[in-house]
């Protein structure tokens, strides 16, 4: 009896004692778990108050990186410009610089070439990226995309080269012939002669100076802050009367046609150069005795209708490869006609930005040796009032017919040669 009373105060004790190690090991256990490790301060890095709400409002992509070059924050813009991927910094110049500046705590700048996400092929993004110490542990890298500002600037140098090119011509033609003037005084037949020169000169210097101020006038001007209701059949007749000289020194008819009272809303005196710029081209690029036609239709389109004014010719033509390119400033198709005819390679180009200024477009159709068209695309005035009045938090204005007073119609352009059926205007 002794020894079974032994036993079960012995398998008691026991028992208390392996229920009392128990739960020292577990509190021993959620102590360990609960301090803070090398790995995990590591790992888990905290951002300073205040830091992640500014990097929010930045322009710049903005990278946190940690002790191991991990990223710790990274904005969406970073992780666009391909800067993050899989969580760690792509780029090993940035990643040196960091480390530099880990190392030093120097703030570092420097602009590099990357290549485009992807296939690494084309154009190379400018980037602008900046390294700076972020508290004692982290690092801030900033990077600005400079694509765009060297695209422009590269756009602005190409445009003042070319402009002084254009201006060196005439001018050093005017110097040229002042100085025949001047030493053929006693001969008044070279007088005359290079006097009429010295006009033609001085009137393609006028021209090209007021064509960079009509180019400039509409890349910085807003058209529809001063907008109006535009009558297409005036802008025709407009553009009509401004080329019927030349026409008719080439023995060149014009005919006018298509649907009748149509109306745009835009600025009367951009529209008016737009068109007036692509009947001059048709009749200077024309042969002699030819037709140049200008036919405006409306067009059914998903934003609203829209006003189609198309200017068809039968001259050279423009091949394949310089269609892309006939609406760059001071390109020319054919320079020794432009020179001949006093172009400055700036009327085409106008016309494209009058047309994106208006919310439209200005597309080609040509062919070599047998013509080409030329089609302006706008609203019309009711579609594009609305949308004037809509952007500005205005009540919509009338509806197209309610504006024009007109019922629907079309005009259909059955070839380059002889675009609508219309009474045709002698110059």
């Amino acid at each position: 009896m002794d020894v079974n009373a032994a036993v079960a105060a012995v398998a008691a004790i026991a028992g208390v004692l392996t229920g009392v190690i128990a739960v020292l090991a577990f509190r021993w256990s959620e102590r360990d778990q609960k301090r803070p490790t090398r790995t995990s301060l590591h790992t888990d890095p905290v951002l300073p108050p205040g830091v992640d709400t500014v990097l929010s409002v930045l322009r710049s992509s903005a990278v946190v990186l940690d002790e191991a070059d991990g990223v710790v924050k990274a904005s969406s813009a970073a992780y666009a410009l391909g800067l993050v991927r899989g969580g760690k910094l792509a780029v090993e110049p940035m990643i040196q610089m960091a480390r530099d500046t880990r190392r030093d705590g120097e703030i570092r700048q420097a602009e590099l070439d990357l290549p485009r996400r992807g296939t690494g092929r084309g154009e190379a993004l400018a980037v602008s990226a900046r390294v700076a110490p972020l508290g004692s542990r982290l690092v801030l890298l900033l990077v600005e995309d400079l694509t765009e500002a060297r695209r422009i600037e590269a756009v602005r140098r190409d445009f003042v080269a070319n402009v002084s090119h254009e201006l060196k011509t005439p001018t050093g033609a005017l110097a040229l012939l002042s100085e025949a003037v001047m030493g053929a005084s006693d001969d008044p037949e070279a007088v005359e002669r290079f006097a009429g020169r010295m006009q033609i000169e001085a009137t393609r210097l006028t021209n090209l100076v007021q064509e960079l101020i009509d180019l400039s006038r509409v890349q910085n001007d807003d058209p529809l802050e001063d907008a109006e209701p535009v009558r297409v059949d005036e802008l025709v007749a407009e553009a009509i009367d401004r080329c019927r000289h030349q026409a008719g020194t080439k023995q060149i008819t014009m005919a006018a046609g298509g649907t009748a009272e149509l109306r745009l809303w835009g600025n009367r005196g951009q529209l008016a150069a737009a068109l007036g710029n692509l009947v001059e081209n048709a009749v200077n690029y024309s042969p002699a005795r030819t037709r140049v036609g200008i036919a405006a239709r409306r067009v059914t389109a998903p934003g609203g209708d829209l006003v189609e004014i198309a200017v068809t010719d039968q001259g050279i033509g423009i091949s394949d490869k310089d269609k892309e390119r006939v609406f760059e400033r001071f390109y020319r198709v054919d320079p020794a006609r432009s020179r001949a005819t006093g172009g400055t390679g700036l009327g085409l180009a106008i016309v494209k930005h009058v047309a994106a200024s208006h919310s439209g477009e200005v597309t080609v159709w040509s062919s070599e040796g047998q013509g080409s068209t030329f089609t302006l695309r706008l609203p019309e005035a009711g579609a594009a009032r609305a949308r004037a009045r809509a952007r500005d938090n205005q009540t919509p204005g009338l509806d197209e017919d309610d504006e024009t007073g007109q019922t629907d119609g079309t005009t259909t352009v059955s070839s380059p040669y002889e675009p609508f059926s219309a009474p045709e205007v002698h110059p």
